[in-house]
């Protein structure tokens, strides 16, 4: 059985599925669509569900690899594998995505076929991102991550959807264009110094670039990622997406597209330009502006009285933990990024999806709208107190183990950093038990409060999963740290290397350096 799912198929299937349900959603009746999503998705989650299962976790190799020639001129290819450190992020999308598609049966009303075609194109181009190792494919699925989401925003999304979609197709294009732009030199050098045209990953790694260079490089990569995040200063996109989404764009949105830029760093950013990313300007920047995130957006959120709005502001105080816990570039830290990476799109999805029940029973986001709502819908209640409490990071659930590491990994390094973060811990306290205290309790002082209804079988199917994964987390973090350890160790061994090994100038180092340990390939 292992060997059946080791094999390449399992993520190919992963993507040509999704793109298979989306062309379905089109040409079957409008009613039928959502049906047509939510089992494509719920396939593709079972799908992936073996991976975890069948993971090799003492290697730091790339497994269920696949390599074939695509446009062999250009040396692109159709390569895509995973590893420990994609992994959880392909089993988090595959988790993530049919949650927001079932939490949608009832929101969305219009234009249903093309609705859910997009979701499904959407989990493609995530998957994609996630099992690609062919750089021209990854900036592929990298684009085409934006059609179907600037649509989601664009065209179900609420009064100023077409402002918030236009700022997120813009900030995002703009990054990626550097990015690219950056890509295109990597191949040309690698074609100067080898004499190969090649996009594939694991050649291009191993490309030695000069330091001064490597600073350049790094910023285009690393604008590109920092705006997906959205690192502090590059976050003033999220929040009007998030408020003007549909609950199913907002749940994906927080729950996996904001991990595409941290994943980005990993994967990347960081192992390209081992000597930028590890240098003090940039470690020192990235950790300044991780803070000032942590707090700046607990203190923004606390202000907000769209409930929305600011579970959207949460999001920037989460990756700024994230963002400090990769830069630690310890093995904790990292793994404590990692695993907040998937910790923050259950518990945050929760949160919309929670939310957005709320709204197609009150039409209203606003805080003061409510009150005492757990004496009308008390299973509602519990699990948004649950899921509440993870994302501040109480001992017991998801959030905690999480924060926890990367704390203990900044620590090691940065103890000053590590310090101040740790308040961020009494900043998440400090906005969202009051949301909880005025939503859910009190005295009932709204007549329309009354008689709303508590969350019938459909919403308890969509909020299990993630209350389950909350608690499972919190409790038995194991499993998920096993999966990521092998993968992390040889990442920081690359980084450490490649740093001290950079050459001053470019055509300094006549090394050809061996595969690296972190993607070598099984035999």
């Amino acid at each position: 059985m292992n060997d059946f799912f080791e094999s390449h198929w399992v993520l190919s299937v992963l993507l040509i599925l999704p793109l298979a349900g989306s062309a379905a959603c089109l040409i079957v009746r409008e009613e039928q669509s959502r049906h047509v999503a939510m089992l494509t998705s719920a396939v593709a989650f079972l799908v992936s569900l073996p991976l975890f299962w069948t993971f090799r976790s003492g290697t730091a190799a790339i497994q269920n690899y696949i390599s074939i020639p695509w446009i062999e001129a250009w040396g692109i290819g159709y390569t895509i594998g995973i590893d420990g450190i994609s992994i959880l992020m392909v089993l988090l999308t595959t988790f993530v995505t049919p949650l927001a598609i079932l939490g949608s049966y009832t929101y969305i009303q219009r234009n249903q076929r093309a609705y859910y075609a997009m979701l499904l194109l959407l989990l493609a181009a995530m998957i994609g991102v996630f099992v690609s190792l062919d750089l021209f494919l990854f900036f592929l699925f990298w684009e085409i991550m934006l059609i179907p989401m600037y649509f989601i925003i664009g065209v179900w999304g609420g009064k100023r959807k077409i402002y918030a979609a236009v700022k997120f197709f813009l900030f995002t294009a703009i990054g990626s264009l550097l990015m690219l732009v950056a890509i295109v030199v990597i191949v040309f050098l690698y074609y100067r110094q080898f004499g190969v045209i090649t996009f594939a990953y694991n050649d291009l790694v191993q490309l030695p670039i000069a330091r001064d260079l490597q600073f350049v490089l790094f910023f285009a990569f690393a604008l590109a990622f920092a705006i997906k995040v959205p690192l502090f200063p590059f976050h003033t996109w999220l929040p009007d997406a998030h408020v003007e989404a549909p609950t199913a764009g907002s749940v994906i949105l927080a729950g996996v597209l904001l991990k595409m830029g941290t994943y980005g760093f990993l994967r990347f950013a960081m192992p390209f330009f081992s000597h930028a990313a590890t240098s003090q300007l940039v470690v020192g920047t990235i950790m300044v502006l991780s803070l000032v995130g942590i707090t700046y957006g607990a203190w923004v959120a606390a202000v907000q009285p769209d409930a929305k709005k600011l579970v959207a502001y949460t999001s920037i105080a989460h990756l700024g933990f994230v963002m400090m816990g990769l830069f630690s570039l310890t093995t904790l830290g990292i793994q404590g990024g990692i695993l907040q990476m998937v910790n923050h799109g259950i518990s945050t999805g929760a949160l919309f999806l929670l939310i957005g029940m709320l709204y197609e029973r009150r039409h209203t986001r606003m805080i003061e709208d409510f009150g005492g709502v757990a004496k009308v819908m008390p299973v509602f209640a519990a699990a948004f107190l649950l899921v509440a409490l993870s994302s501040i990071g109480l001992p017991g659930t998801n959030g905690f183990i999480g924060e926890f590491l990367i704390l203990i990994g900044t620590f090691q390094k940065y103890p000053v950093a590590a310090f101040i973060a740790a308040t961020g811990v009494i900043f998440a306290a400090a906005y969202m038990l009051p949301m909880v205290q005025r939503l859910l309790y009190g005295e009932i002082d709204r007549e329309e409060n009354r008689s709303l209804i508590d969350i019938g079988t459909r919403e308890r199917l969509v909020l299990a999963p993630a209350l389950i994964m909350i608690v499972l987390i919190g409790v038995y973090p194991q499993p998920f740290l096993s999966r990521t350890e092998a993968s992390v160790e040889a990442l920081v061994d690359q980084i450490e290397t490649r740093a001290v090994s950079a050459p001053a100038v470019m055509g300094a180092s006549d090394v050809r350096f061996d595969r690296m340990p972190i993607l070598g390939l099984d035999e």
